[in-house]
């Protein structure tokens, strides 16, 4: 049996889709925090409990019966991070799992000046201890992100950004596919190549496309590290800073074609993303 968490999530949720897109129910299972929200994969015949990585006695039972647990990463940071994750994965290989699966990211490194980066490190060599066969998913920058960063500046009409470097935007579709197809059909022990998208692209890029695509004109314009800080609420404004200091840094690139390997299909470009979702964005792009 496949155990997913955070199924209640984007990305954990796109991964169980995917699953039974391909396998039958009863060989999926899942935990959420509100496993309430869950009513419709019960009703399909997927396992639904309780699981919370704050309650590492609550997860012997959520993850009981497990072959392979898929641990989705939270959105927390430094040391409250690492210590869920590690309950999580402890957890996961106490339960019998065969093998345990961590969604990482790409330029995982412990001196990463992007915070989730160390912590995402760390994790890895919690995972790589346990004696439990393991992968660690290096997963690429999501591409909704771009987004979000479009969605703003089509409202003034410019992309102010600091100094930033190329970046291989990945969609969470791909990832969930991928990742399914790696639970169910094997392969890579320890951190696999990064999962990206077809390439990179820098800011300059995602503005003339934001342009070219809505046909409201987006101006790339480079700031001060400082400026940009400032421009969001403490501490929201150096984690944002982080993303694109690591990003010059060339954490965040070269794209590589392990997805869509997976995939057997080439990886979605962060254009066609961009498409599709800022079409979803009427008033922004109007």
């Amino acid at each position: 049996m496949i155990v997913v968490t955070g199924a209640g999530g984007h990305l954990g949720g796109l991964v169980v889709s995917e699953l039974l897109a391909r396998t039958t129910a009863d060989q999926v299972a899942v935990t959420a925090r509100n496993p309430d929200k869950l009513a419709h994969l019960a009703e399909r015949g997927v396992r639904v409990r309780h699981g919370d990585f704050a309650d590492p006695d609550g997860l012997a039972h959520a993850f009981e019966g497990a072959t392979q647990v898929l641990v989705v990463s939270t959105d927390t940071l430094g040391e409250q991070a690492l210590g869920l994750h590690r309950a999580a994965i402890e957890a996961a290989a106490a339960a019998g799992a065969q093998r345990v699966l961590y969604t990482s990211h790409m330029g995982a490194r412990p001196d990463s000046p992007f915070p989730p980066a160390p912590d995402h490190w760390a994790t890895e060599a919690v995972l790589g201890g346990t004696g439990t066969a393991h992968t660690a998913l290096r997963n690429g920058f999501y591409a909704s992100t771009a987004v979000r960063l479009l969605v703003d500046a089509l409202r003034t009409g410019e992309l102010r950004v600091p100094e930033d470097g190329p970046v291989a935007w990945t969609t969470h579709a791909d990832l969930a596919q991928g990742t399914a197809r790696i639970l169910l059909d094997g392969g890579f022990d320890g951190p696999t190549p990064p999962l990206t998208g077809p390439e990179t692209v820098d800011m300059a890029r995602l503005a003339a496309l934001a342009t070219d695509i809505t046909g409201t004109t987006v101006r790339h314009v480079v700031v001060p590290d400082e400026e940009y800080r400032a421009s969001y609420p403490a501490p929201v404004g150096e984690l944002m800073l982080t993303l694109f200091v690591a990003a010059r840094a060339g954490d965040f690139g070269p794209a590589d074609p392990t997805l869509a390997t997976l995939l057997d299909r080439p990886a979605t470009t962060v254009e066609d993303h961009l498409r599709a979702e800022l079409a979803k964005a009427p008033a922004a792009a109007g």
